[in-house]
């Protein structure tokens, strides 16, 4: 029996391909179909997987752009890398 892969995963393009908003975009748009509608149960399934790997795209987006953040903050003369504390403002 051969692998089968997933539905939603094959309508998605990588996440380096897919610009992390556009990403965004399309959770929220899965989120709100999921939230708003009674779906079938496949249907409900392949929306809550496309949006699995939507999450899981803009997770690593976000990480690899903390570090870059990171990295730029360690290479300045006076700066220091510090974690990101979104409520400390």
């Amino acid at each position: 029996m051969a692998d089968k892969k997933p539905k939603a995963a094959e309508k998605l393009p990588s996440a380096d391909a897919q610009p992390f908003e556009q990403s965004i975009s399309e959770l929220e748009a899965v989120v709100r179909q999921l939230e708003s509608a009674e779906l079938p149960l496949e249907q409900a399934l392949e929306l809550f997987e496309k949006g699995m790997l939507l999450s899981d795209s803009c997770r690593k987006q976000l990480t690899a752009a903390e570090t870059r953040v990171e990295i730029l903050m360690k290479k300045g003369e006076d700066f220091e890398a510090v974690p990101f504390d979104p409520e400390e403002e």
